[in-house]
């Protein structure tokens, strides 16, 4: 049977932007970007996001050490995501993906986020997104 996976990331999303932009003033190489937006007209708006991402994890999953380690990389620049995020009208949010086994011996992660976290998306004024699947029988 597959083990239960999970990740972290923090992502800005919105439409007509170049995530390039986002890279620049941040200082932080993204894990992955979608530039779809950044040169679509407006009549066809299309989203761009950048992404920083944890690492895929699996067997002892830990969904609060993963958003602390998004909260080490991404404090330091909070107020600069506050600025980008209005000058170039962004929705930041940060996500949980959770890919979990079917195998009835295997846990269930807890799912929370702790007070750092919630400080950091209540400063910023992000959102919370929690994305679960089950796992494919090997």
């Amino acid at each position: 049977m597959a083990s239960n996976e999970a990740r972290a990331h923090f992502t800005l999303a919105g439409y007509h932007f170049n995530p390039d932009h986002v890279t620049q003033h941040l200082g932080i190489q993204p894990t992955s970007v979608d530039a779809s937006g950044a040169g679509s007209d407006l009549s066809k708006p299309a989203l761009s996001s950048w992404e920083w991402s944890t690492k895929t994890v699996t067997d002892d999953i830990d969904v609060y050490k993963l958003t602390d380690e998004l909260m080490k990389k991404l404090e330091p620049v909070k107020d600069k995501i506050v600025e980008i995020c209005k000058s170039h009208n962004l929705s930041p949010r940060i996500g949980v993906v959770l890919v979990l086994s079917v195998d009835k011996n295997e846990t269930v992660p807890d799912v929370g986020f702790g007070a750092r976290t919630i400080r950091f998306l209540a400063h910023i004024g992000a959102f919370i997104n929690v994305d679960y699947r089950l796992s494919k029988r090997i």
